[in-house]
């Protein structure tokens, strides 16, 4: 899976991934990323916002080490949200 390469343990996509079947939680996480752009996916200090702001709205302590993968991977992804195609890929490597 592509984020293993970046060292992101499988423990800690599990846990977010059922944090974010919480209808309650999905909805705020939408809420946050509303809007969002590719040009601000592509932005160290944005995307390191976001994730420092999911984190806190799950309720789960990344270390900064995580913190940077997650950031790396995200940067890495060249997540373009106004394209179905990245979204589907991106939905098949975390289901």
């Amino acid at each position: 899976m592509g984020y293993q390469q970046f060292g992101i343990s499988p423990q800690l996509v599990d846990r977010i991934k059922l944090k974010m079947k919480n209808p309650a939680v999905k909805e705020r996480i939408k809420n946050m990323i509303k809007g969002i752009s590719k040009q601000e996916l592509q932005d160290t200090a944005v995307v390191r916002r976001l994730v420092r702001n999911a984190s806190a709205m799950m309720n789960e302590k990344l270390t900064s080490a995580q913190e940077d993968q997650i950031v790396k991977f995200v940067i890495a992804q060249k997540i373009d949200p106004s394209n179905t195609f990245h979204l589907i890929r991106l939905w098949g490597m975390f289901r």
